[in-house]
């Protein structure tokens, strides 16, 4: 990426298809993006940042409107720059992608070598000790990866709630719990609007519901708790606001305005989930278990056959 940014020239038109070779945008697309490199710079340990949390991050420090078409603009010019290469396409992410990949190898040794990266990379499940099974579900997909690099080492899963309304979704909530057998924290992260508020509080009863039906003893529970976006942070950080959509039906039950997650800078974000997670989280524990797993990764890397020509010692 260019830390010293673009220089105008002309202006491209039409739709693009695969990379933009010599890409040359006109002097006020060129200012627009010299402003988005300044923000993938400056949160560079939280990449990839989703388009709304570049966009917010701008109006934010300068006098760009807070519109919906200035954010399909900036958009726009987001995926122009990246096929441009102009900006990394690891930077930024635009997608609610799902994968179903099989576990193929192209051969034994392909095989060994894979399950030696695994032993490399052993790490415990520092849940399994834990006294509560904790998930965080995120509202937009494109968070996921940043949420993940937080809730990683503390080996929770991060889900996205694309599907989180879905009968499929919250039955399958209801089975992880059952099947760990103790109490569970559902972490939740979305917009303050009507509805994320709607949908979050209809999900948190119904797999209430289903989790009282099939737990198999009455230790078992599951709580779900908003960490952001919440309205009093909306007040607190004086977060910039729209009103409800008049096409959303909940709209008519909503007092007040309505915030995005994404007008929380990413190590904002990061920092109320580390926080959350911590809470629930004995950390006695947490150190035998990391301790224990650098004796364990040794005696699994020890115990595998060596690559051809190649030995322990």
């Amino acid at each position: 990426m260019n830390e010293n940014g673009l220089t105008a020239c002309r202006k491209n038109t039409g739709r693009p298809k695969g990379y933009i070779p010599n890409d040359r945008p006109h002097a006020e697309t060129v200012a627009l993006l010299n402003d988005v490199i300044g923000v993938l710079n400056a949160y560079r340990d939280h990449w990839p940042l989703t388009a709304r949390q570049i966009y917010y991050r701008r109006i934010g420090a300068h006098d760009y409107p807070k519109t919906d078409a200035f954010y399909e603009r900036l958009c726009n010019h987001l995926s122009n720059a990246r096929r441009g290469r102009v900006i990394p396409f690891a930077a930024s992410r635009d997608d609610g992608v799902a994968v179903m990949a099989p576990g193929h190898f192209d051969g034994e040794d392909g095989f060994y070598s894979s399950v030696r990266d695994l032993a490399a990379n052993y790490e415990r499940d520092k849940l399994a000790r834990q006294s509560v099974y904790i998930e965080v579900w995120c509202e937009a997909a494109g968070m996921q990866p940043q949420l993940a690099e937080v809730a990683h080492r503390f080996s929770v899963h991060v889900y996205s709630c694309s599907g989180f309304d879905s009968t499929t979704a919250k039955y399958d909530i209801n089975r992880r719990v059952c099947r760990k057998g103790k109490r569970a924290v559902i972490l939740h992260l979305g917009d303050d609007d009507p509805s994320g508020a709607g949908i979050f509080d209809a999900v948190a009863e119904d797999v209430t519901r289903f989790v009282e039906e099939d737990r198999p003893h009455g230790l078992v529970s599951v709580e779900f708790r908003r960490v952001a976006l919440t309205e009093e942070q909306v007040r607190l950080f004086d977060l910039p606001t729209a009103p409800p959509k008049v096409s959303d039906s909940r709209s008519k039950r909503w007092s007040g305005e309505t915030c995005q997650l994404e007008a929380r800078s990413p190590e904002q974000i990061a920092g109320l989930l580390d926080e959350a997670i911590s809470e629930y989280f004995d950390f006695d524990r947490f150190s035998q278990d990391l301790e224990q797993e650098q004796v364990d990764r040794q005696r699994i890397v020890y115990a595998l056959p060596a690559p051809a020509g190649e030995d322990h010692r």
